[in-house]
């Protein structure tokens, strides 16, 4: 294959290997497929455009109109003229096309539905890195540039998927890029010519010892090169700490066993803001409790407790395997009402996302998996990939019950705590603090300072519900918030919780769902729109409790009322034994919005981070076949080398046993097999010398002496016999002279080297050479055979 040929080759694998870290972000991922058929399209026509030869941005323009015409060709057929080339109308309708992906990416949850809309944008995508990789590295034959193309479409993957990317996308994409700065770099070196090693012209002898010839050394330094590069990035983001990413989708526990492992800090806002444009308010659990009144099942993920200044975040924490039963929640006192109750919980097989959603404050949960425990927040979180998709388990918590006369005489809460959970940033404006004790005044207790809070953000202070506010969650958000009045769960969360400490109150946000919708058969349907966030306070004796200042949204508690009830627990009835039904795919109405505002779509935010995968939950057998496959390939593409050396060496070393057998053949079979084994422990052959000088050099070089030293200088003259002498006569035993050359060569080196030159020989380069040689073979005899049908009927006509 010519330099050109092969670096257009690599140009493509490159694409194609980049274009890879798109593929979890949309399904189904058969686009892919359709993308590198039109890739191979433009990259044929550009080298044809380069055979013929075109000027170069005749060529790159001559890719464009073609990449042009399949695009509409596979898009806008009916819209084009003549069904293939591209006019006014088949402009328009991709044009149309292109808008609605965009808005179809705005709507979609990650992986989105592959629509026409969406299908086009990364398939155009793709096709236009893959022009501009092909113009940069082969039609003016700069590689280096043309990774920045390839770094701008994995950089999009990884934005869009929140950094969510897979580490396997990044060693594809690098790879590529990897590939297709070799085969630039051995491209060039073959125009200087032979730098080391390698095998003479054909009309030497010597070419019948060393066969095809190629840069050895420079290419082995690049090679090296990119894959200590490619190490370093792998291992260096591994060794930093991990970042969470998505409202629920932060990364799960890290290690194996009991107490180690830590979760890390989660942004809500990217993932909560994108849920709120999704169309349509699908399932996402579906729930079966034993609980008399279900105002009160707030499904619990994760707590937020953390607030820098511009984000409010989970705090890094330890956590630990699951225990039987879990701890006592922090600060509850037996003098509290509280109900036991039992919940059954079946997640949509769609639905995946780290954090498991409970009823707060689970006491005991039933679940099979890598679930792992957080103890401060009382969270469940996956472990080793495990994700909530497809979940069936059970709950056992607690409804807490307290009275407003307990909250509002409960003890200070320790100091410890008090530190952690009322930090403000220095950064906070004046006007949050100075706001919240206007909104106070007069309060005699933190517990009617929370109750005059909330009441002002749900009722008093004229704020609205407004999902289509800009998001933000930092101190300038809030402050903006406060003055403009307008927002939806997020911001009155964080507002509050940010003025309670302000007061002196410990304060954290809590996100998950609300209670949802009942059912005909008695289960509670929890939808995309019944996603929450709301905050909790610490009052001693208590615990953490919920309170609700997000107006038409969720339930205010019973306690946040002075004229409560004793909070005396209820007698609830038993749970039904069999786990609740599956959750439906189907549009579930909340019954916390009103018609209004599900026609304007202000029902609140659906549960971020969800991905949409298909169907069941079990491991079909064609996935089981396929990693099986897999991890059968791993093990043992390893061993291609040695297995292709030791065959070599048999059939090589046997061939003067054959009793028709050529003894020249033979011969050189031999030698060839000795600079090979000298190869492999690390002696380049040099073309340039003799038998006898390359015999010297090797028992030189090797540091061979005794036997092994007579039987390398016995092979040279052999074939130095063979090759000149008038009648030549066959050498015996001189295969068991190749096997004490190999000996001594063993004996000489250190381990490792004799392990390389088992497992990884560097004479297996010659089946690439062979290949490669064979390919240009091949084309040539098509060349000439093309020509040849191309002048015939010339001479016919003449």
């Amino acid at each position: 294959m010519s330099g050109r040929g092969r670096l257009a080759l690599c140009a493509f694998a490159a694409t194609v290997m980049a274009s890879c870290s798109l593929l979890p972000l949309v399904n189904p991922a058969s686009w892919i497929l359709q993308a590198a058929f039109l890739l191979a399209i433009q990259s044929g026509v550009g080298a044809l455009a380069r055979r013929v030869p075109l000027a170069r941005p005749l060529t790159v323009l001559a890719q464009a109109v073609v990449t042009l015409v399949v695009l509409t060709l596979v898009f806008a057929r009916d819209q084009a003229l003549g069904g293939l080339l591209p006019g006014p109308e088949a402009f328009e309708h991709l044009s149309t096309l292109l808008g609605q992906g965009s808005d179809d990416v705005g709507r979609y949850a990650i992986p989105a539905p592959a629509t026409d809309g969406i299908r086009l944008m990364v398939v155009a995508g793709t096709l236009v890195i893959g022009l501009a990789v092909d113009a940069l590295a082969v039609t003016f034959r700069s590689a280096a540039p043309a990774g920045l193309p390839l770094l701008a479409l994995y950089s999009v993957a990884a934005g869009l998927s929140n950094g969510g990317a897979s580490w396997l996308w990044f060693v594809l994409a690098a790879a590529g890029y990897l590939l297709l700065l070799l085969a630039e770099g051995r491209d060039r070196l073959s125009q200087w010519g032979r730098v080391f090693g390698g095998a003479a012209p054909s009309h030497r002898p010597q070419a019948l010892l060393e066969g095809d010839g190629a840069p050895l050394a420079p290419v082995r330094t690049g090679r090296r090169i990119g894959a200590l590069a490619l190490g370093i990035a792998l291992v260096i983001p591994a060794a930093l700490p991990a970042m969470g990413s998505g409202l629920l989708g932060a990364g799960g526990g890290s290690g194996e066993g009991g107490g180690g492992g830590t979760i890390s800090a989660v942004n809500p806002l990217v993932s909560l803001q994108n849920s709120l444009n999704q169309p349509e308010d699908r399932e996402v659990l579906r729930y079966r409790t034993n609980a008399q009144d279900s105002q009160d099942m707030y499904l619990r993920i994760v707590a937020l407790d953390q607030f820098d200044g511009t984000s409010w975040k989970s705090s890094e924490r330890k956590i630990r395997d699951v225990p039987d039963v879990l701890p006592q929640p922090e600060g509850l006192s037996p003098a509290i009402g509280t109900a036991e109750i039992r919940t059954s919980v079946s997640a949509a097989g769609w639905y995946t996302q780290n954090w498991l959603p409970m009823p707060y404050p689970a006491t005991k949960v039933d679940i099979s998996g890598h679930w792992r425990f957080e103890p401060v927040g009382r969270t469940l979180v996956g472990d080793r990939g495990q994700t909530t998709r497809g979940a069936q388990y059970q709950v056992s918590s607690l409804q807490v019950r307290p009275t407003a006369d307990q909250l509002a005489s409960a003890q200070p809460a320790p100091a410890a705590l008090v530190r952690e959970y009322t930090q403000v940033p220095p950064s906070l404006p004046r006007v949050v603090n100075s706001t919240a004790r206007q909104v106070t005044k007069g309060a005699t207790s933190d517990y009617q300072r929370a109750v005059m809070l909330q009441d002002w953000f749900a009722v008093r202070g004229g704020f609205t519900y407004d999902t289509q506010v800009e998001s933000g969650s930092g101190t300038e958000a809030i402050a903006r918030f406060l003055k403009d009045k307008q927002g939806f769960c997020v911001h009155f969360a964080f507002s509050m919780a940010a003025m309670a400490r302000t007061l002196g109150i410990p304060a954290r946000v809590a996100v998950g769902f609300t209670p949802g919708d009942p059912r005909p058969d008695g289960t509670m349907s929890v939808g995309l729109r019944d996603a929450h966030a709301w905050p909790e306070l610490y009052f001693e004796g208590v615990g953490w409790t919920r309170f609700e200042p997000t107006p038409s949204r969720g339930y205010a508690p019973d306690y946040t009322r002075p004229d409560t009830s004793s909070g005396s627990p209820v007698n609830p009835v038993k749970p039904s034994a069999g786990p609740s039904a599956q959750p439906s795919a189907e549009p579930a109405p909340s019954s916390s919005c009103t018609a209004q505002q599900r026609k304007q779509n202000d029902c609140g935010p659906v549960a971020p981070a969800a991905t949409t995968v298909g169907g069941h939950s079990g491991t079909p057998l064609a996935t089981v076949a396929a990693v099986s496959l897999g991890v059968l390939a791993a093990l043992g593409l390893p061993l291609l080398p040695w297995l292709w050396r030791v065959r070599v060496r048999s059939r090589r070393l046997g061939a003067g046993g054959h009793p028709d057998a050529d003894p020249t053949a033979a011969t050189l079979a031999v030698w060839r097999e000795i600079i090979d084994t000298a190869w492999d422990h690390g002696l380049v052959p040099d073309e340039s010398l003799t038998p006898r000088r390359a015999a010297a050099r090797m028992v030189r070089l090797g540091r061979l002496d005794g036997a092994a030293a007579e039987s390398v200088h016995r092979a040279a003259s052999a074939v130095e016999q063979v090759l000149y002498a008038p009648r030549p006569q066959p050498v015996a035993d001189l295969a068991e002279d190749a096997h004490r050359t190999r000996a001594g060569l063993r004996a000489s080196v250190t381990a490792w080297t004799r392990l390389r030159a088992n497992l990884a020989p560097r004479s297996a380069v010659r089946v690439l050479w062979s290949a490669s040689a064979r390919w240009e073979k091949a084309t040539a005899g098509l060349a000439a055979r093309a020509t040849t049908l191309i002048r015939r009927p010339s001479r016919q006509r003449g």
